[in-house]
């Protein structure tokens, strides 16, 4: 069920089928409105009073012009989409698909179609035999259509603001802190364990039946799991992990617990056909780094871009490196241990950042200069193993341009 409600935030016909179902059932609640104002003889003064055929003109420009607009609005977003695509990375295309506004926008409209379009069903004239105008109706539709103009204005604001390149850093640095927080918390969570890796007894594994990417791990419902048929489960597919059919997900110990859990750990693990940051750290840190790349391109040739991404990197690596590490077990209410998970290591996420400057910003002495920044803020609270990692990145950001502006930076 959380992986179905994740997914469905993601698409674009959620909310527009939502918003038409209420304006169906809104539209239909006001046209029955009208008819009891009318059986009961009741007028409302500050009301215009409208004939059938200026009605059904008004109804019929309103829907027209709705869908056309939902049409232009959706012709915009799909263009915006492919440039993303092109310019900034594919995976880029999820934070778009994902952005509430867009979605708000096309149900706005396509809603207001829907509405227009049931009012004017139940308009009839004197020559229908029973004429029948619902003014109540039509100029909610009439205010309904204001508010839509205010919606398109925003929707032009927002869309134009969406492609710059520092909307789009931001939205990936927002999945970045995000997932951090929730591997790497501030602070010590209660029944967790930092402690080196447990030994198993006589493991067996619970393997997959799908292939794909792991896209989420629910961690408690495999805690509840553990400790109602009293194992250990380790975690072996973890968010970001490619499997196959028949790969192991877990390994449950002691084995002979492994078939009262298989359909209970399937179920906890979400598997689809990309990678997402929702647990997966080190996917939405690639993401930062892969738009750096992309502007150190020889066709972008933009280094300000691969700047920025450096600079939004500090802000995440900074309190990562100063909080606690991440958990490598979970435990029940004794303080069992019951899961046992394996989170990248910090260290490995900073050689992910930095890879990708060695690889493709040596040429660029301003990317070179924000590198050894970002290193020494990181130098300034890392550990030892990690103050090793960084001095020897140091040293290869600094080797090429020895005396030049990058190494005095």
């Amino acid at each position: 069920m959380r992986s179905f409600l994740l997914r469905t935030r993601e698409s674009f016909w959620f909310l527009p089928a939502v918003f038409g179902i209420v304006a169906i059932i809104v539209a239909e609640t006001l046209v029955f409105l009208d008819r009891t104002l009318i059986d009961n003889g009741t007028r409302l003064v500050f009301l215009d009073a409208l004939s059938a055929s200026s009605a059904r003109s008004i109804l019929s420009i309103i829907g027209t012009s709705m869908i056309t607009v939902a049409g232009t609005s959706f012709s915009i977003t799909i263009s915006v989409l492919a440039t993303t695509s092109s310019t900034y990375g594919p995976r880029l295309v999820r934070n778009f698909l994902a952005d509430r506004a867009n979605q708000i926008v096309l149900a706005v409209f396509t809603s207001t179609f829907l509405y227009a379009l049931v009012v004017l069903r139940s308009v009839r004239s004197a020559a229908d035999g029973s004429g029948f105008v619902p003014s109540v109706s039509i100029h909610a539709a009439v205010l309904i259509g204001i508010v839509n103009v205010a919606v398109l204005v925003f929707f032009i604001h927002h869309i134009a603001d969406s492609v710059q390149i520092t909307t789009l850093q931001r939205r990936v640095q927002d999945d970045l802190l995000g997932a951090i927080a929730l591997i790497y918390p501030a602070e010590a969570a209660e029944r967790t364990l930092h402690s080196p890796r447990l030994p198993l007894y006589d493991p067996a594994p619970v393997t997959t039946a799908t292939d794909g990417y792991v896209e989420q791990v629910d961690l408690d419902q495999l805690e509840r799991i553990a400790e109602n048929a009293g194992c250990l489960i380790d975690v072996v597919a973890m968010p970001g992990d490619y499997v196959v059919h028949g790969e192991p997900l877990v390994q449950v110990s002691p084995s002979g617990h492994a078939a009262d859990v298989v359909n209970g750990v399937r179920a906890a693990f979400t598997v689809g056909t990309a990678r997402t940051p929702r647990q997966d750290v080190r996917f939405a840190l690639q993401q930062l780094v892969e738009v750096a790349v992309r502007g150190l391109a020889s066709g972008s040739n933009d280094p300000y871009t691969a700047v920025t991404a450096l600079d939004l990197a500090a802000t995440a690596l900074v309190p990562l490196l100063k909080g606690p590490s991440a958990p490598t077990a979970l435990t029940d209410a004794d303080g069992n241990p019951r899961v046992l998970v394996h989170w990248p290591d910090p260290d490995d996420l900073i050689r992910d950042v930095f890879a990708g400057v060695t690889t493709y910003g040596l040429a660029h002495p301003l990317v070179v200069a924000t590198a050894l920044r970002l290193a020494d803020r990181l130098l300034a609270v890392a550990g030892p193993t990690t103050t090793e990692l960084l001095n020897a990145v140091v040293s290869d950001l600094r080797r090429p341009a020895q005396g030049g502006p990058a190494a005095r930076g």
